[in-house]
This record gives C-alpha cells, sequence and structure tokens, in this order.
C-alpha cells in the first residue's frame, strides 16, 4: 500500500512538473520558476526574474493558496474588525496604494496577471488588501479615535544572541509565528526569490504575500530579520508608506544593520507596529529596532541578546504610544519577557539552534511558576487558556504558536534555516474537536483546519 502511494505521488508530482514545463514554453515568464514538492506541509516556491516576471510566478504557481489565503483572511477581518472585504479594497486603492513605488507595484500586478492565467478572478485591490492586512487594525484603531477599540496585540515571540551568549560566539536568531490557527495553518509557504536588483531573499510567508508577514527571512547578504509586535499599541499615517512595502525592501535590499533600519523608518506609517531583531553574521552582531510612529530606538551589540516577547521595552515608547501596563506580570507579553530572560541567562554560553528549538516549544508560564501551555508560554496555546488573551482574543481562542523559524551565521552564510508548522511543543490541534467543545468559535468551521505539530524541516535557497 505504501509503495502505491509513493508510485502515485511520483506520478502526480511528475504531472504536476510536466504542467508546469508546458506552460513555461507557452509563457517564458515561468521558464526560472518552480513549486518544489511539499516537504512536511511546506510548500517552497522558486521566483526569478523582473517584478511582473517574480508576481506572474507568484500568482500562477500559488493561485489556489492565494484564493483560499484570501478568503479566510477576509472573513476574519470581517469577524475581527467588523468591516467587509470592499472597505478593504477601497483602502488599499485610495489610502495604500499612492504610496506603492513602482517595482512592487509592477510585482503586485504580476501576481493579478498569474493568478488570471489559472482563472482566479481577483484584482489588485485585493492583493493590496491582503498584503496590508496586518496593517488595517491600527488603520481602524486611528478611525474609531477610541484606546478601547484598539485591536493590536500579542503576536510572536523571538530572540536573537551573540558573542558570548551563543555556543560558537556567532549569532543565532528564532521566531514563532502566534496568529489564528485559522490564518496560522495557511502561514505555510518558503519564498525564493530571486529579484532583477537587490539581494536573493529566503523568507517564510503566506500566498499572495509579497513580503513575509510574519517576517523571517534571511538574504544574500547575510542579513536575518524577524519581529514582534508591540502591544497595545496607537498610532498610524495614511500618508506614510505601508509597513508591507518596507518589510520588503528591507529584506531585498539590506546589506547591515543600518540600511535596515534606514529603509524601516524613511516612510514609517506606524502599521503593525514591531520590535523587530536583526542579526548580521558579518560583524558577529545583533539589533533591535523598536519602530513607533514618534519613537525610534535602534540598539545593537556583539556581546548579548535582544528578545522579542510582544512587549514594548523603550519607557517614553511605552508611555507616548502605548496602553501597556509593564508592571502587569499576569500579561501574557510580560511572563514572556521573564522567561526569554531567564533562558537567555541559563543557556548563556550554550545557545545554538538545537536549544534555539527547545525555546520556541517552551511551556513554562512564569507568572503561575510552573509549566502550563497557556497564553503566557513562548510556545502559546490560547486553544487551552480559559483567560484569553484580552483584548487580542476571548478565551479557549483557537490561535497561539503556529509556525517556528530559526538559523545561525553558518545558516545565513548558507541562506538556509530551519522551520516546522505546527507548535515547536509537539501539540497538536484538531479542529472538530475543539470546536465540539467550544461552539462559539462555529463561525470559523469553514476556515479551521488541523494544525498538526510537524518536525523541524531544513530549506536552503536554490
Amino acid at each position: 500500500m505504501r509503495r502505491t502511494s509513493a508510485w502515485l505521488t511520483v506520478l502526480l508530482l511528475g504531472l504536476g512538473a510536466s504542467l508546469l514545463s508546458r506552460d513555461a514554453q507557452m509563457d517564458s515568464r515561468l521558464k526560472k520558476a518552480a513549486r518544489l514538492p511539499e516537504r512536511n506541509g511546506w510548500i517552497q516556491v522558486h521566483l526569478e526574474g523582473s517584478p511582473g516576471e517574480i508576481g506572474f510566478q507568484h500568482g500562477y504557481l500559488l493561485a489556489p493558496e492565494i484564493e483560499d489565503t484570501r478568503k479566510d483572511v477576509a472573513a476574519e477581518m470581517l469577524h475581527d474588525e467588523k468591516r467587509d472585504w470592499e472597505f478593504f479594497r477601497t483602502a488599499a486603492r485610495e489610502m495604500f496604494w499612492p504610496h506603492i513605488e513602482q517595482e512592487y507595484r509592477e510585482e503586485l500586478s504580476g501576481i493579478v496577471e498569474g493568478l488570471h492565467a489559472r482563472h482566479v478572478n481577483l484584482d489588485v485591490w485585493d492583493m493590496v488588501a491582503l498584503n496590508a492586512w496586518t496593517e488595517f487594525p491600527y488603520y481602524d484603531k486611528m478611525l474609531d479615535k477610541s484606546p478601547a477599540t484598539a485591536r493590536p496585540a500579542e503576536h510572536c515571540s523571538a530572540f536573537a544572541a551573540t558573542g558570548s551568549y551563543t555556543r560558537d560566539g556567532r549569532v543565532v536568531i528564532g521566531h514563532n509565528n502566534w496568529t489564528s490557527y485559522s490564518s496560522g495553518v495557511r502561514w505555510n509557504i518558503v519564498f525564493d526569490i530571486v529579484p532583477q536588483r537587490g539581494n536573493h531573499i529566503l523568507m517564510d510567508g503566506m500566498a499572495g504575500l509579497i513580503q513575509s508577514g510574519d517576517d523571517f527571512g534571511v538574504n544574500s547578504a547575510g542579513i536575518v530579520i524577524t519581529e514582534t509586535t508591540i502591544s497595545g499599541f496607537s498610532g498610524f499615517d495614511p500618508d506614510g508608506v505601508p509597513e508591507f512595502v518596507r518589510a520588503r525592501k528591507a529584506m531585498q535590499y539590506s546589506n547591515s544593520i543600518d540600511d535596515f533600519a534606514r529603509i524601516m523608518k524613511e516612510g514609517n506609517n506606524g502599521g503593525y507596529a514591531n520590535n523587530w531583531l536583526v542579526a548580521d553574521p558579518k560583524n558577529n552582531e545583533v539589533a533591535s529596532l523598536e519602530l513607533g510612529l514618534k519613537n525610534v530606538i535602534l540598539q545593537r551589540t556583539q556581546d548579548g541578546f535582544f528578545v522579542g516577547a510582544n512587549f514594548p521595552a523603550d519607557a517614553k515608547l511605552t508611555k507616548e504610544e502605548t496602553n501597556y501596563d509593564p508592571t502587569d506580570r499576569s500579561l501574557g507579553s510580560n511572563a514572556r519577557r521573564e522567561r526569554w530572560l531567564a533562558l537567555m541567562e541559563q543557556y548563556k554560553g550554550r545557545i545554538d539552534v538545537a536549544a534555539g528549538k527547545k525555546f520556541l516549544g517552551d511551556h513554562y508560564d512564569s507568572f503561575e511558576g510552573k509549566n502550563d501551555p497557556d497564553e503566557r508560554t513562548l510556545c502559546s496555546h490560547l486553544d487551552l487558556s480559559p483567560r484569553g488573551a484580552p483584548p487580542w482574543q476571548p478565551p479557549y481562542a483557537p490561535a497561539g504558536a503556529v509556525q517556528n523559524k530559526i538559523t545561525d551565521a553558518a545558516g545565513a552564510e548558507n541562506m538556509s534555516f530551519d522551520a516546522a508548522l505546527g507548535h515547536a511543543c509537539g501539540l497538536n490541534f484538531k479542529a472538530a474537536a475543539h470546536l465540539g467543545k467550544h461552539p462559539e468559535f462555529n463561525w470559523m468551521k469553514d476556515l479551521l483546519r488541523n494544525m498538526d505539530a510537524r518536525p523541524w524541516t531544513r530549506f536552503a535557497a536554490r
């Protein structure tokens, strides 16, 4: 039976390759593109060429996934932001498009052409809205003008270490993405992009996004980038450059930490406000760029670490741009910050990729003082928490850590990283069982899928 299944898989993969080969003969834009066989749930695509060619390849190779992701995001935004998709399409056209530079306009338009070639009827405003979906809660908050309506909250945990903190004295950097399980299971693309200009990029992402979205990637200059959001943040400039454009540009054009900071600050609109962690193996240096709208703080070290768990680190930024309480130890972000600091000291001199994988699957709740997978642990499990994560999610929400990535200096130099879908701890999420216990989330039943913990897998640029 296994032999038959394996034979059938090879046959289907061969058929897909032959179809792509046939279409590449018809459309030269596909000749340098490739969609590789799925590995432990990940789909890796190779995109290469001009902005329009990269976009066309993206849309063509991932057409079913883009259509599915757009439906999921639209449904979640309708539920969470109380606005229909047409609202976001209008904002994409009127607010975001005028501030998108030509290179990325061409890439977004190319995605649409690729989709149309696969008979998926989405347009460029759908693609801009999809790319900007993590920024819209900040825009909504500006429109509502009420601190109580602010939804931007806790997403992700990350660390970057170097010098005396790591086993070989060189950089190590890791991240897990924290979001709803419905969008999280769709965050399973590995993009290998060779643009006409700038650096070669290897990054994780969602189908349809020209940037990573949860922002983990390495480029051919060896720069590794990730981030965690700043909880309770207020501030948005509709005349600024969209965050998704700056994030992609920084991944593509940064040759140093200074490049990264400059690109992210230029035209900053405050959308998707993050504490960015960056590693540069060339200098054995790690950095933290806490990017508010009014306050921007860059710190760097060649012997130390930075951690992210959605807490605002700078006191001035915290006071002027958030409603965050840094003294409340029961908050998930404060508890995770405590845990990160304890792990950095406990593993000082021993931090490597293997240790980092343990960190990303850690279940120690610093507030409770015990192992308890919940909203306060680095490997977060809101689905198991009776407390939820105010103001982001209610109790037992199907949300938490959805995937993980990590690399070190050697990996960065070879443009590679390890990645694992699902919880790094190994716990699985079963959609039907959860909805049976918590029918208040039945609005998600057509979106929610099982999220099994997959093994760590090595990805490298081609």
